[in-house]
């Protein structure tokens, strides 16, 4: 039996949770005081994901940069070849909320979306 300590992200309350894994399956959770606490215990041990937020370059906007994420949770250990993606990416105004700026990032089947809008820079008058 192997055990491993984390600290809950699932509420606010930040629980220090204990995990028990027998043959490389949890076989108890301790410490949470929600059900999030043990199913984000039960995840983070086993398939361990996140969401990956970043910025990109715009062009033909006042604004230089819009953030993005993706759009679920990837596999932890695709992060880096997801970061390497995004950074290859640049978008051209105008660029809405929510719009997709790569279908499937680092093979993920996930997409990268727009949290930042952009408009298209005014022509001085």
């Amino acid at each position: 039996m192997e055990t491993k300590e984390l600290i809950c992200i699932g509420c606010p309350m930040g629980c220090p949770l204990t995990v028990e894994v027998t043959q490389n399956e949890v076989s108890k959770v301790t410490g949470n005081t929600c059900p999030k606490g043990d199913a984000y215990a039960r995840k983070e041990v086993t398939n361990p994901t996140r969401i990956v937020t970043s910025t990109i370059k715009v062009e033909g906007s006042r604004r230089r940069f819009i953030s993005v994420k993706t759009k679920e949770d990837i596999p932890k250990d695709k992060i880096f070849a997801c970061m390497q993606e995004i950074n290859t990416i640049r978008a051209k105004a105008p660029v809405a909320v929510g719009d997709v700026l790569l279908e499937d990032v680092a093979g993920t089947k996930v997409a990268v979306v727009a949290t930042k809008p952009a408009e298209p820079a005014q022509e001085d008058i």
